[in-house]
């Protein structure tokens, strides 16, 4: 069974279609739709089964947490404990954006969820389909890559069609993403004033660096 293909415009989605997405994932469904960066598989964070879904799809290993994409800073701290001023300063030079913070996970969220890590990878995408989605939907949306394991990430609907189109109910058809690298990830984990660059993507490490000597 091939999945569906709901258009929707890239910068001002239509109300129903993101009404009819947020419905799609309240009943658990995994739905894959366009960010800043690459397409990506969203689903209930809190919904275990969605989640598990979603590393059945993706073929990914079990001990490597999804990330959760947000509307606005305010929903970080919803999501996180121990935050600090490093989060502030990067959120506010570099949200919305590529930019993944990977924080301590608060109570909010089931620990299967954050891969029995304890930790959480959040950030607010530059794209108004996903924030539209998560303010209708009312909570985060997981946000991994929305292809295969070791395979190409996708940036128009019809890959994640290609690689993926038999595997999940809905495809969100936003055009082509507006970026061709990954987000940068920084960890932030360890505690306040400590922070490590896991992966360099669309942000340069020292944009990060300037950032927090500023």
């Amino acid at each position: 069974m091939s999945a569906e293909i709901l258009r929707i415009h890239p910068d001002e989605p239509e109300p129903d279609r993101v009404q009819y997405i947020a419905s799609c994932l309240k009943s658990g469904k995994v739905v894959a739709m366009p960010t800043d960066t690459f397409y990506g598989l969203a689903v209930d964070p809190v919904n275990l089964r969605a989640v598990e879904r979603i590393y059945e799809i993706k073929r990914r290993l079990k001990h490597k947490p999804l990330s959760l994409l947000i509307a606005n800073v305010s929903q970080a701290y919803e999501l996180a404990r121990e935050t600090g001023s490093t989060l502030d300063r990067l959120a506010e030079r570099f949200w919305p954006g590529p930019l993944t913070l990977i924080v301590k996970a608060g109570s909010k969220l089931p620990l299967r969820s954050t891969a029995n890590t304890g930790n959480v990878a959040i950030r607010v995408p530059d794209a108004a389909i996903p924030r539209a989605v998560v303010e209708a939907f009312g909570l985060p949306i997981t946000a991994t890559s929305a292809n295969l394991q070791g395979m190409p990430e996708c940036t128009y609907a019809a890959g994640v069609r290609d690689q993926i189109g038999d595997r999940i109910p809905v495809i969100v058809d936003g055009g082509p993403t507006g970026r061709s690298l990954p987000t940068t990830i920084v960890d932030l984990s360890g505690g306040e004033g400590t922070w490590q660059i896991l992966r360099e993507g669309a942000i340069p490490t020292h944009e990060i660096a300037l950032a927090l000597q500023a």
